[in-house]
């Protein structure tokens, strides 16, 4: 449980008790658990009875005349990353839920009416229930080290249902609103940081000193007395502006997620309301009418099967993924001090962008020949170049990381003094075990060499090696500054990947700020597994005779990132060609391929949609031939639910993953499968798929369910 213990302390420490006195709060959970100290701070129905008890004594005190302004910050480091979800998930009733709403609202709101100013000193990570608490205060400063600041409750199937759908349109406007409340939430749940904030204009300044506190206090000091002036932008409330934009935002959710998630649509009707209900011509009673809307929305939608899955998927990402399950202990990891990157292809390039950046150690590519290296280097340094101008990289870090990317053809300089090789050359294995062969010639013999094979044995590779022990699958998505999946793949046989490579690849992993998942060798792994059974599946249908329009919007219930032919356009009809051909080869009665992708690949189309449309190509109209057994939407729907909850079945069968969840883990961060499906476990159970098809369901019932 969350305390609040508060202190009075003189507001400006020169002048003494002069210059008046200011309520401290801290949002503390360590008191319950001093051992615990890192676990973020939370806010459930405990927590916020100690805010009111804390509220009004604080409130006392300023009406006794000495404390001149109030503030709350957290525990060193953090200060508040909302509701406790646990807590939240337990409700089962519209009365609970209604309750948990107005209890929120009823205390935090009081930090903005307690007659004198409220300052949050915003020191962390600051989400959800925690945000809406800074909001709620007259004025905001934050830690230039602060990261981890929005309101990510859409991604989770709610909103923000302690004020943030008020507050933030009546601080920043509509525009910054919708990208903060419903665009950042549904780009896989992306945060702010305090800088990011300032330019928004949701904290008034941000503060770069190691003692945040006595700065913040310094600053809530002169605001207090007049010597600095708060200047805030006047907001726009032209309706037919603030009309324009959320109907664009509707427009933009409704092609992201075709109505799958309640959601985003409830938060932009919240939105909408905050043009009149907000501002100085709002009508008495406005904003009391504008947080019971919050209180009805987040009624209704934390019983709703979105939300349960939303918690799941918050709990696979905030938790197992930072626990991978069949990791070795880290102690057994080594140090990496160089990478060598064997090809400088674009794959390549990004690998070593990422590895130069996040690890900070030198990186060197090398290829068949000068023009191959000079282009994957320049590519490179371009990057670097483009992030310096966009201000993400101070012009010194731009210089040294550039130093740190070089290229060469010859291996064996590249090569001899790495602690780490990493190829990413076409996908053909004897191509890839000849290049293993090559550089298992020229390396020490503890350096650790990686494959960022997408289908590929890992374990065939391994077969060549003196040292086979030392080789392990590190498979990235594209693009890999975006993606936060590595795959690590162990091989099998009689010398498997041993407990010091995996440990050095998940160490890795760590450094360069990915979730790493542990996978048994096997076709495809996990995400492109799943993802061609499903393509394959989808395209079937089209060579059988469905109409493509009625396979592609069969599934657009899921709310999917893309459907099949947007995946096949990203992913590159030629290399979907490649995986499926792979998968056949594997397991020919369940991965059929498509004839249709055949001449699409043989034809060079990038795909078969206009860009940025499901509008069919002239070309594609033509090259493709439909059967004369169409399936109806429903049809459609139900085959490829089913061939994804037998290849899950099989996966879990084989070993492939060690828990239904790591699929799950997969799917969302290596497909970008929305939270609100959970991955897709859940909604396999949920719907029955799961038991017609396997028998059994995946998940313990009511792991992400709504209760009975």
């Amino acid at each position: 449980m969350t305390h609040f213990p508060w202190q009075e302390v003189p507001l400006d420490p020169k002048r003494g008790s002069s210059a008046g006195t200011i309520a401290l709060i801290t949002m503390d959970n360590t008191p319950d658990d001093p051992d615990d100290f890192s676990r973020p701070t939370t806010l459930g129905p405990a927590g916020l009875l100690q805010l009111r008890a804390t509220l009004d004594e604080v409130e006392a005190l300023v009406a006794e005349g000495p404390c001149v302004a109030v503030a709350i910050t957290g525990k060193p480091f953090v200060f508040a990353v909302g509701a406790d979800l646990k807590d939240v998930a337990r409700i089962s009733t519209p009365g609970q839920a209604r309750g948990i709403a107005e209890l929120g609202h009823a205390q935090l709101r009081r930090l903005g009416e307690l007659g004198v100013p409220s300052f949050a000193f915003v020191n962390g990570p600051a989400l959800g229930g925690g945000f809406e608490v800074a909001l709620h205060c007259t004025y905001r400063t934050a830690s230039s080290t602060a990261r981890g600041i929005g309101l990510p409750e859409v991604a989770l199937g709610l909103v923000p249902g302690w004020g943030g759908t008020h507050l933030v349109p009546a601080l920043v406007g509509v525009e910054k609103a919708v990208q903060v409340v419903v665009a950042n939430p549904l780009a896989q749940g992306r945060t702010l940081t305090a800088q990011q904030a300032r330019e928004l204009g949701l904290v008034d300044v941000v503060l770069d000193s190691p003692d945040f506190l006595e700065e913040s206090l310094a600053w809530a000091a002169r605001v207090v007395s007049g010597e600095t002036t708060v200047e805030r932008p006047e907001v726009d409330r032209d309706q037919q502006r603030w009309d324009g934009v959320l109907a664009a935002a509707r427009a933009a959710v409704d092609a992201k997620l075709h109505g799958a998630a309640p959601a985003p649509y409830r938060a932009l009707d919240l939105l909408a309301r905050a043009r009149t209900d907000s501002g100085p011509d709002a009508p008495e009673g406005a904003r009391d009418a504008a947080f019971a809307a919050e209180d009805d929305a987040l009624a209704e939608l934390i019983l709703t099967d979105e939300f349960r899955s939303g918690v799941y998927s918050f709990d696979l990402v905030q938790r197992r993924a930072k626990k991978p399950a069949g990791a070795p202990s880290s102690k057994l990891a080594r140090p990496v001090g160089k990478v060598g990157v064997v090809g400088a292809g674009l794959m390549a390039s990004q690998l070593a962008l990422v590895f130069a950046r996040q690890l900070k150690v030198p990186v060197v590519l090398t290829d068949l020949d000068e023009a191959r290296v000079a282009r994957g280097v320049a590519w490179v340094h371009g990057e670097i170049a483009k992030l310096a101008a966009k201000g993400r990289l101070s012009p010194g870090a731009a210089q040294r990381l550039t130093a740190n990317v070089s290229g060469t053809t010859d291996t064996a300089e590249a090569f001899g003094d790495a602690d780490l090789v990493i190829e990413a050359v076409f996908e053909e294995l004897s191509v890839k075990q000849d290049v293993f062969r090559a550089v298992e010639r020229v390396v020490r013999e503890d350096c650790v060499l990686m494959t960022n094979t997408s289908s590929l044995s890992v374990t065939a590779m391994a077969s060549v090696l003196e040292h086979p022990e030392r080789l392990v699958g590190f498979h990235f998505f594209n693009p890999v500054a975006v993606m936060p999946l590595v795959e690590v793949v162990r091989t099998t046989g009689e010398t498997p990947t041993d407990d010091a490579t995996l440990a050095t690849a998940f160490a890795v992993g760590k450094g360069l700020r990915k979730s790493c998942v542990l996978v048994q060798d096997a076709p495809a792994f996990v995400v492109n597994r799943l993802l061609t059974r499903f393509m394959s599946e989808a395209s079937v249908v089209v060579d059988e005779g469905t109409p493509v329009e009625v396979a592609e919007r069969a599934l657009d219930d899921l709310g999917l990132p893309m459907s099949n032919f947007e995946l096949l356009r990203l992913v590159g009809p030629a290399v979907a060609l490649h995986v499926a051909e792979s998968l056949h080869e594997a397991f020919p009665e369940r991965f059929p391929v498509s004839e249709n992708l055949r001449r699409i690949v043989e034809a060079g189309l990038p795909g078969v949609y206009e860009d940025g449309s499901r509008t069919l190509t002239p070309q594609a109209q033509e090259l493709l031939v439909l059967g004369d057994s169409p399936s109806s939407a429903e049809q459609v729907r139900e085959r490829v639910l089913s061939v994804l909850a037998d290849e899950a079945r099989r996966m879990l069968d084989e070993g492939v993953v060690a828990d239904p969840r790591d699929i799950d883990l997969c799917l969302q961060l290596g497909a970008g499968w929305p939270a609100h499906l959970g991955g897709i476990l859940p909604l396999l159970d949920r719907s029955g798929v799961a038991e017609r098809v396997t028998g059994q369901r995946f998940l313990p019932r009511g792991a992400a369910s709504v209760p009975a």
